[in-house]
């Protein structure tokens, strides 16, 4: 939990430890959404925690709200210093890869919310537009609470919102496909690269795949997106036949969806996620940047 929990005499923690337990969950999801960092949102969740225990409870008159708001206005602060920096990232940048639980991927549209393509697709929003789409669309959020948390009006909120999601429509994947088809055409995918099977993949693959690698200038990465079934076939089946040679390969739930970690040892070398639609394989993005595996190197521990 972010922060020291303080605890009450009879060893419970105290009200506003309560509160914030009980909507950690949301705000770390809230913060993760428009940063695409989980590192990111836990250093949000440590200030908004900080801040939140010098609140007088008696004056909060919706504690949620509150969380909220302040947590909002933490991640909008902290987007605006990610949005220099990835300015000058060496190579494609993508979303840190979160692992997630069986439940969110059973909740189709949290876990469509969380992927590796729509946070792509919210990365080109304003923060602005990606804090009201991400409280209003995927949270449900009244514009009034929404108003608050971004020190606008609720008219202006509503344009905001309007704005953002006929943006987020025109650019986000296709449609929403359940966990068990995504398991099942990766299983396949899984196979054929093992084997180097260039026919498998193809036949796995659609006709506009892009393939994305992030190796943040550390790690060898692809320098620039791969479309095209053959391109991709082609790199798949010479990369990952050999690297599988080396490492462990094991499906994982990231981001709401399978996609295979890619190990040595101890050390997580390769996330890659896997975007489904329609049966075939539309995104392949590989997470190789050691600075955005240590959160999932943790997770992965803690679960063993």
């Amino acid at each position: 939990m972010a922060g020291t929990a303080q605890t009450a005499p009879d060893d419970r923690p105290d009200p506003a430890t309560e509160v914030f337990l009980a909507h950690r969950n949301l705000l770390f999801t809230v913060a993760y959404e428009m940063l695409g960092s989980a590192a990111d949102a836990e250093d949000v969740l440590q200030e908004t925690w900080l801040r939140w225990v010098g609140v007088d409870l008696t004056t909060v008159r919706e504690q949620r709200a509150y969380l909220v708001r302040i947590t909002t206005r933490q991640a909008l602060a902290r987007l605006r210093t990610l949005g220099r920096r990835k300015e000058s990232y060496v190579g494609s940048w993508l979303p840190e890869p979160l692992l997630t639980a069986p439940d969110v991927a059973e909740d189709v549209e949290l876990a469509d919310s969380v992927s590796m393509a729509m946070l792509l697709v919210l990365e080109t929003l304003t923060p602005t537009e990606r804090a009201v789409f991400v409280l209003r669309d995927v949270f449900d959020l009244g514009y009034d609470e929404i108003a608050e948390a971004v020190d606008k009006s609720p008219a202006t909120v509503r344009q905001i919102a309007h704005r953002a999601r006929g943006h987020v429509a025109a650019r986000r994947p296709r449609g929403v496909v359940s966990a068990a088809q995504t398991r099942d055409a990766l299983d396949a995918f899984q196979k054929a690269t093992a084997t180097g099977d260039l026919q498998g993949l193809l036949d796995i693959l659609a006709p506009d795949v892009v393939f994305l690698g992030d190796g943040g200038g550390v790690k060898q990465a692809v320098p620039r997106p791969v479309v095209g079934a053959d391109k991709v076939a082609r790199l798949l089946a010479a990369g990952l036949g050999r690297i599988a040679e080396l490492m462990s390969v094991r499906p994982a739930q990231v981001n709401g969806y399978p996609a295979l970690i890619l190990q040595q040892g101890d050390e997580i070398d390769t996330v890659l996620a896997v975007r489904m639609d329609d049966g075939l394989v539309t995104g392949l993005y590989a997470v190789r940047n050691p600075a955005k595996l240590s959160h999932m190197e943790r997770e992965v521990s803690l679960r063993r």
